[in-house]
């Protein structure tokens, strides 16, 4: 069984107002998702905070958010340039043959044929499907489309079987 890091969830850019209020920056989709996890898991550099999520809102294009115990502008100021986390616990179960692109990555990646072509490093999103970013003795770029070049994922093994030229 793998263990569970806490997933970068977005990123504390700035102050909104005089009362606390926080810009957010998220990487959920779509963005304002980030506002249906509480607490958030607060890191920069080796300090950490687990702070409840007050409130939050869509102001514009950016997200806010007042977070408990942070009541003005100078507590709101401290926390600027934090990154946000949670536990994998607070995310919904996916769906069957749904996968959390933070589930895959750390995955080791064979082909079908047994070779082994490294470990997933991170994921993209191009527009016509995402990737898998996978670094090995090299790095490839491999489609992310279930049951044309992904064939199996096996999260309890930490294996994902591809259909992929390992000379590509």
């Amino acid at each position: 069984m793998l263990i569970q890091k806490p997933i970068h969830i977005g990123k504390i850019s700035g102050v909104f107002g005089v009362k606390g209020w926080l810009k957010v920056f998220s990487f959920t989709e779509p963005r304002e998702n980030i506002l249906n996890y509480s607490p958030w898991l607060l890191k920069k550099d080796s300090e950490t905070r687990l702070i409840a999520v007050v409130d939050g809102k869509l102001q514009g294009k950016a997200i806010v958010a007042q977070l408990k115990g942070i009541d003005d502008r100078d507590q709101a100021t401290g926390v600027m340039g934090w990154d946000i986390f949670i536990t994998p616990e607070q995310l919904p179960e996916a769906e069957e043959g749904e996968y959390y692109w933070s589930d895959l990555i750390g995955l080791k990646v064979e082909t079908t044929q047994g070779v082994q072509l490294g470990i997933v490093d991170s994921l993209l999103e191009t527009g016509a499907n995402d990737v898998l970013i996978v670094h090995g003795e090299r790095e490839r770029v491999i489609p992310f489309l279930q049951k044309q070049t992904i064939m199996n994922i096996d999260l309890d093994a930490g294996r994902i079987i591809v259909d992929w030229d390992p000379e590509f």
